[in-house]
């Protein structure tokens, strides 16, 4: 029998192909000056609070207590350092593909289109955790200069949400990605509506609508801040306003998430935006 001398192709498999995309898009990010810049700001952050609480030592950090310490330091900067790491790394990653046109070039080639989007999510997400985990260490340094070292199980539990919070934040800015083919438009919707839009909204609806906000991501992700106060918040609190007749004006409520509402809202949201943003980059034509 003749032996056929026709060349054979084998195309990676779908896991493979996931590898792949997810080790060169971590390169890019490593040696990009996005990386760097995110990197500098996070430090900068750091820097100003080592530099302000050694100068001022305010008594809520280093008088009340490790967990008081832990809730100033890391609870006010946490969430702002991953809607950072989302806007830096998953604006972009998605629109890039067409504004840049190197999807022209990439997709045309037997590679699934799912395989390239899981990809660049994990990488983005393995490049983000870096700067969280980076952050996370910057803390624990500082809380050894003014206390013995001891991590409270609360810092640990809040750095699993934050590290929880960021999987949604990508999915979010992944989707809006995918949304826009400009890179400009989709790093800019996600930077206002994380930035500005989503505390105002949460705002308005809790303080003058008596709502609770829980169709808010940035109000889940209060489960971050609010598990390191040493008496978790109340999930409804009222008071009356000072403003009015008398100093006494219409009572106000305020809404804390709880943990498992906390948790839920951050889920919903990572799996709801993640699959919206695939499907939309499965159907979105190169033209």
């Amino acid at each position: 029998m003749a032996e056929s001398n026709a060349p054979t192709t084998n195309v990676p498999n779908s896991i493979t192909q996931v590898g792949i995309t997810t080790r060169y898009t971590f390169l890019d990010y490593f040696r990009s000056r996005r990386f760097a810049i995110l990197l500098g700001i996070m430090l900068l952050i750091s820097a100003i609070l080592t530099i302000v609480v050694a100068y001022y030592r305010p008594a809520s950090f280093v008088s009340s207590g490790v967990l008081e310490f832990y809730s100033g330091w890391w609870g006010m900067s946490a969430t702002f350092i991953v809607i950072l790491s989302g806007i830096f790394f998953g604006g972009d990653a998605i629109s890039g593909e067409f504004q840049n046109k190197t999807g022209y070039f990439t997709l045309p080639n037997p590679v699934r289109r799912s395989s390239v989007y899981i990809g660049k999510w994990i990488s983005a997400f393995i490049a983000a955790s870096i700067v969280l985990f980076i952050f996370a260490a910057i803390t624990v340094a500082n809380e050894a200069l003014y206390f013995p070292l001891s991590i409270p199980w609360q810092f640990a539990e809040s750095f699993l949400f934050a590290w929880f919070y960021l999987m949604a934040v990508l999915g979010f800015t992944f989707f809006f990605s995918s949304l826009f083919k400009s890179t400009s438009y989709s790093i800019l919707v996600t930077a206002i509506l994380f930035l500005f839009a989503f505390t105002l909204i949460e705002t308005l609806v809790s303080a003058l609508a008596q709502i609770e906000p829980w169709f808010i991501l940035t109000y889940g992700a209060g489960i971050v801040g609010n598990v390191l106060d040493p008496t978790y918040p109340a999930h409804v609190v009222t008071a009356a306003s000072r403003f009015g007749p008398g100093g006494v004006g219409p009572t106000l409520t305020t809404f804390n998430v709880t943990i498992p509402e906390g948790l839920a809202i951050i889920a919903v949201y990572f799996m709801v935006t993640a699959v919206l943003g695939l499907v939309l980059f499965e159907r979105k034509e190169f033209n």
